[in-house]
């Protein structure tokens, strides 16, 4: 979590305190400039209102803000800059606006303005100022200041200049305390970053990024939606985890449900669990594509990892194992209950109902290397990929006997230009994705392809003769 005590602190109490110093400093400036001017005859008495003012002002107003700086920071703060604007107008418009020392006021102030906000917000303290003056002058009238004398001057001269020094000094420790807060923060951003990478490998991909992107809450809640539901296992697996090595055998689930994982993230597949070797996956929430853009994406995403089962095989002959393991795949498309369930202090985002049984057992009855759908699905699909039909099963949780349908293909790849292309037997693999070779690497291909050919042709012709 982030500390917030330091930013707490800096807004509600540094700013707060500077401003109230800062204040206490003008007016006081005015205050000795004033009595210096009343001592040396150039103010007459009835100035010493101006010393009260001076005196009392910026313990009252700090006093009186004080609550509401507490629910609105920003605009007190601002409100008040343009009360001590037109405090300023009033004052220097009294003592008749002596050139001197409207400079010098003129000078402080304005850095004060600039040091406390924009350029916007400096333009409308000047503005406040210049209205202030003018009141001022409405209500005291204006005559002609003598010249001012040099005591005076000097006062108000080194007032200003101290009041500019110690304003310097205020901004540049703020600022080193802002550099501060923000090295700090930076540093939390990075280590939360880093937290919520590793928590988002508990979650799906799409969960995590909607929840962190304010779309979604983390509270008990369902909906329901039509979904496409994926179930997958590999056949013989649990035998062969009784054959092999621990170390070796996780080493290959870890493989298999990576690769397997990143496939469904490319084609937009929730990932529900892992169930030992099986998997979970259902498209249509958190995002959708469409229930029929979903079904194809979800149909096109178990035969590429039918695909891709077959690489795994070969990559684990030639590691050794025998065992010639095939993945089956049930799919099914139905209106599902999904959301959050469990408590508020742990809950889990899965999906539950009669189609998500539906799914599983349709995954159960599937021969090894085949993908079954329901007619639901077969109806979304079937105008992209080649499906056969089956015959008819017994479902349980379902009265009436449901048709089965087989994924076969594409039906781009059971054209006369098919871009996959596999043919596996002993002393001889192929296995060819045509659309994902790249550029450069075809010709090198096709050539060892004639050369392979032309061997094979040589051993037939011997063999004939």
């Amino acid at each position: 979590m982030f500390d917030t005590q330091d930013t707490a602190s800096f807004s509600e109490t540094s700013l707060p305190k500077q401003d109230y110093l800062a204040r206490i400093l003008g007016y006081s400036v005015a205050v000795i400039t004033v009595l210096i001017g009343i001592i040396t005859d150039f103010y007459s008495n009835e100035a010493l209102a101006i010393v009260i003012i001076g005196l009392v002002y910026p313990h009252l107003i700090h006093l009186l803000s004080k609550p509401f700086r507490k629910k609105h920071a920003y605009t007190t703060r601002q409100f008040l800059i343009h009360g001590d604007a037109i405090l300023c107008g009033l004052m220097l418009a009294y003592l008749h606006l002596p050139i001197e020392l409207v400079v010098l006021f003129l000078i402080m102030i304005n850095t004060s303005f600039i040091i406390v906000g924009s350029i916007t917000a400096w333009a409308f303290c000047v503005i406040s100022l210049i209205s202030g003056g003018a009141a001022g002058v409405m209500l005291f009238g204006y005559h002609k200041a003598a010249p001012v004398p040099d005591p005076v001057f000097i006062s108000a001269a080194l007032g200003v200049g101290m009041h500019l020094a110690i304003s310097a000094f205020n901004s540049n420790r703020q600022s080193r305390d802002l550099m501060r807060l923000k090295l700090k923060f930076q540093g939390q951003v990075e280590r939360f970053q880093a937290l919520s990478q590793q928590v988002a490998r508990y979650v799906a991909p799409q969960i995590w990024e909607s929840i962190f992107a304010g779309k979604r809450q983390a509270k008990l809640e369902t909906q329901r939606k039509k979904l496409v539901i994926f179930f997958s296992d590999i056949v013989g697996f649990s035998a062969l985890s009784e054959q092999m090595e621990a170390e070796a055998f996780t080493d290959l689930l870890n493989q298999y449900l990576t690769d397997m994982s990143n496939i469904a993230m490319r084609y937009g597949g929730t990932i529900d669990k892992f169930i030992g070797d099986g998997m979970m996956i259902f498209f249509g929430d958190p995002t959708s594509k469409g229930t029929k853009g979903d079904a194809i994406a979800c149909v096109s995403m178990a035969i590429e990892m039918r695909r891709h089962m077959l690489k795994l095989r070969k990559q684990w002959a030639e590691m050794g194992m025998t065992a010639p393991l095939q993945i089956r795949m049930g799919i099914n498309t139905g209106y599902c209950t999904v959301g959050n369930f469990g408590t508020e202090e742990r809950m889990d985002y899965t999906i539950i109902g009669k189609e998500v049984n539906l799914a599983s057992r349709l995954e159960s009855k599937a021969e090894p290397g085949e993908i079954l759908v329901s007619h639901e699905t077969w109806a979304l699909i079937k105008d992209k990929i080649i499906c056969r039909q089956r015959g008819e099963a017994m479902v349980k949780g379902f009265r009436d006997p449901l048709p089965l349908y087989q994924i076969v293909d594409y039906r781009r790849d059971l054209g006369a230009n098919p871009s996959f292309m596999n043919h596996d037997t002993e002393g001889f693999s192929l296995h060819m994705e045509a659309d994902k070779i790249r550029e450069g690497e075809r010709e090198a291909i096709a050539q060892a392809l004639e050369k392979a050919a032309h061997k094979v042709r040589r051993k037939v012709t011997k063999a004939s003769a």
